[in-house]
Parts: C-alpha cells; structure tokens; sequence
C-alpha cells in the first residue's frame, strides 16, 4: 500500500468544495474504527447528523471538563435523546475538586494552557488511540489558527499511534452552518441566542460584544485562542499507516 502521506493531496482537491455529506460518506466508509469529536455546537451538530444518517452508532466523542455551561449538558442530553447518540464521555484523571487540591483553586483562570491541557487534549490523546478516523466541526473561518485546515489530514497521538482527521465542513461559514439545522429542523445549542459565537468552559467563555471576531469570547484577555487540540494544519503529520481509501 502506498503511504497516504502521499494521497492526502489529491484526497484534499477530490473534497475542496464537496458537499460535507459526500465527505462523511466516504470517510465512514474507508474507516473501521471511526469517531465523531462534538462540543455540540452548531458545526459538529451537523456533523453529528451528517455521520448518524450513514452509520446511526458511531461512536461521539465529548469531552467532560467538569466546568461545562449547564446549558451545554442539557443540550447534549437532548441531542442524545433525538438522534439516539452513542456519547463516549471523555474526562481527565481528576475531578474539579481533586485539581482544585492539586493545583490550586481556578487553575483555568491562572494557567488555563494546563487547565486545558489536564481536561481536554490529554484525555482525547488517550482515547484516539482506540480509533481509526477522527471527524470534527472544525471551520477555516472560526479563526486565524484555523485558515489552513484541509479537509482530510493525518494525525498522530503522543503515542505514536496514526489516524486520520476529517474536517468535512472546513470550508462552510458559521452560517451556513446553522443554515443546515434550519434546513434540517435541527435544534442548536441555547446559548447561540444569548451572544456566544463559540463555546467552551463556563469560566472561560463569554459573549461577543458587537465587531469582535468569533473566537474573541473564548479565553478573553488571555494569549490563547485554542485549547489544543487541534495543531494548524501546517504541523500536522501525515499518517503513513491509516486506513488506505478505497480506489
């Protein structure tokens, strides 16, 4: 099998401008162990209905900081309960309280790159290396750190273990976006309503005040606009020994 280091560009112009439905298709498709990674927010809602109408029990990966908006819970229960979700909850090694003795009391407002760190990138670190193809609702224009993103690229884990990442609505607007729900009668998450462009963690989300970009209410007043999940694209590493497509 030739590696797909080498097929990643022409996947990328074969899914430039392709319907995201085409994509999620084909990235079911080509992977035996896929997962779809949700915050429920309006992309990964339609990524969500997208990847349950062609496989109704992929896994969807949540990550449950522990400091989420009970809003967010709420809706995700309701999600749940409407597409009949396969949630896998993913939690860090410690509880709030049990960091809050460990590190000190509200470690995310005085270091939050390790605050995220603890809740977010390590514990979906882990539990990717179970998988084959990881699908997120990551956009190019939710912000600078994200213009680059293919719509397919290869991932690694600090455990060497190699997947693929699939962006099936990178090249959508947050309006189109939210147009899809529309379109599908599909509901979004509450706190769209009340002026938040994207959200996180409670303590480190706002809302937008008019003219702020839209990632501006996540980490405000910090240097930081990413949790850390996702490297730019320009960092990612290509994986040699994911699951081949299918000629």
């Amino acid at each position: 099998m030739p590696p797909l280091t080498a097929e990643l560009p022409a996947l990328n112009d074969r899914f430039e401008g392709a319907d995201p439905a085409e994509i999620v298709a084909w990235a079911l498709d080509v992977a035996e162990r896929p997962a779809v990674a949700s915050s429920f927010q309006i992309e990964s809602t339609v990524v969500i209905h997208l990847a349950t109408r062609v496989r109704p029990d992929v896994p969807v990966l949540f990550l449950e900081t522990g400091f989420h908006f009970r809003e967010t819970l709420e809706f995700k229960e309701r999600l749940t309960r409407l597409f009949g979700l396969r949630v896998v909850d993913l939690r860090g090694e410690t509880t709030p309280e049990e960091q809050a003795a460990v590190h000190g009391p509200r470690l995310y407002e005085r270091d939050p790159a390790r605050c995220c760190e603890l809740n977010k990138v390590l514990p979906l670190d882990r539990a990717l290396a179970g998988y084959d193809l990881w699908m997120t609702g990551l956009r190019r224009g939710a912000a600078s750190t994200r213009e680059r993103v293919p719509v397919v690229e290869g991932h690694r884990t600090t455990g060497g273990h190699e997947l693929l990442k699939v962006n099936p609505v990178a090249g959508w607007t947050h309006e189109r976006a939210g147009a899809y729900l529309e379109e599908h009668g599909l509901p979004r998450h509450p706190l769209y309503d009340l002026g938040y462009a994207s959200i996180g963690c409670a303590p480190c989300t706002r809302g937008l005040f008019p003219g702020e970009d839209e990632r501006a209410g996540r980490w405000a007043g910090v240097d930081k606009v990413e949790c850390g999940i996702h490297l730019p694209a320009a960092e990612a590493t290509p994986s040699p020994s994911s699951p081949r497509p299918p000629a």
